[in-house]
């Protein structure tokens, strides 16, 4: 989504930007590479340490070599890592293969025992998460694992620099509520909410934040918390816990979806001059109820229909093009302006 996401906002005044939803923080990193003040906000500790790394991290590269090198040259050993997320057999079902989660346990110690600043020691979380990421035996997330090992399960982890850019903007890292965020005025803000999936029989476990990336946590956390379940998901993490509003897959009494709910609710308090909101028609959201919510709070100014697989972007210029739309999977981007 990125090259569309910089092109629609090409021209416009801006000079402070807010990720409101985080995550990889890549958006956010494009914000300020492209000279915006930027404010990453999220709700998980992984999203806040990829920030801290990316957006706050000053440090030249050389800083970082040598403790890189020393990682890379530990040997690995069984430790609370290699227990629960390290497989031997042919069977797969686990997230690493052993030798990996191995080196995870001596890497993860080994970082604890630099005792570097904070805004150190998230470069080297972050180079550790992306190592781990290469080398997994998933499609995508941690919420389950594959039966037989990936091709690249069989690599041996090795950690590399992040590809940070020189920070020259005042950036600023969040972790918190997103409707304590978004009080703070910015000239942009762009919202990438999880809408959940529209099938009716998905356990609610399978569009949590928290269950997709259970491992990520830990690994900054070193926490070494209770796990459940085949997949040893940290206990934080069943779908009996309370989930964030926007990742609520229930109704209200008016029948309503109750994180659209949320999501309107977050526009209308938003404080900005633009608002850039992403969407999924997979998600449970109708097109219906995101344009009332949309036309409700300001000028829709743009809105882009991206269908990936045939790699093509169509401006629509009017409401009903987009609603009445048949692309069962593409994605929208809608500029508002309040």
């Amino acid at each position: 989504m990125l090259p569309y996401i910089i092109n629609m906002i090409a021209g416009l005044d801006i000079n402070s930007a807010l990720d409101a939803f985080s995550g990889t923080t890549r958006v956010a990193q494009a914000f300020s590479q492209i000279g915006y003040d930027t404010t990453a906000n999220d709700i998980s500790v992984w999203s806040q340490v990829f920030a801290t790394c990316y957006l706050l991290s000053k440090k030249t590269d050389d800083y970082y070599k040598p403790f890189i090198e020393e990682l890379n040259k530990l040997k690995g050993y069984k430790g609370w890592f290699s227990q629960h997320y390290g497989g031997e057999d042919e069977s797969g079902k686990k997230p690493f293969q052993l030798k990996n989660a191995m080196r995870l346990d001596a890497i993860r110690d080994r970082i604890e025992e630099f005792h570097l600043p904070w805004e150190d020691k998230c470069v080297l979380l972050t180079s550790l998460i992306h190592a781990m990421d290469e080398v997994d035996n998933t499609l995508g997330h941690y919420a389950a694992y594959l039966s037989g090992w990936s091709p690249r399960s069989y690599n041996d982890v090795v950690l590399k620099l992040p590809k940070r850019h020189c920070v020259t903007t005042n950036n600023k890292v969040l972790r918190g509520d997103v409707f304590d965020a978004v009080r703070e005025y910015h000239d942009l803000v762009y919202m990438d909410p999880p809408y959940g999936s529209n099938n009716e029989k998905m356990p609610p476990s399978r569009v949590r934040y928290a269950a997709y990336y259970h491992i990520w946590k830990t690994v900054i956390l070193n926490d070494k918390p209770n796990v459940f379940g085949k997949a040893n998901r940290r206990e934080d993490t069943r779908d009996r816990v309370d989930p964030s509003v926007f990742e609520e897959y229930k109704r209200n009494e008016k029948g309503d979806f109750i994180a659209m709910q949320a999501i309107k609710d977050l526009i209308e308090q938003t404080n900005a001059h633009y608002i850039l909101l992403s969407y999924s028609s997979g998600g449970r959201a109708t097109k219906e109820e995101l344009n009332k919510i949309l036309h409700a709070n300001g000028n829709v100014i743009a809105v882009q229909e991206i269908n990936y697989k045939k790699n093509v972007m169509s401006n629509m210029r009017w409401t009903n093009n987009w609603i009445n739309s048949d692309g069962k999977y593409n994605e929208y981007l809608f500029l508002l302006e309040k």
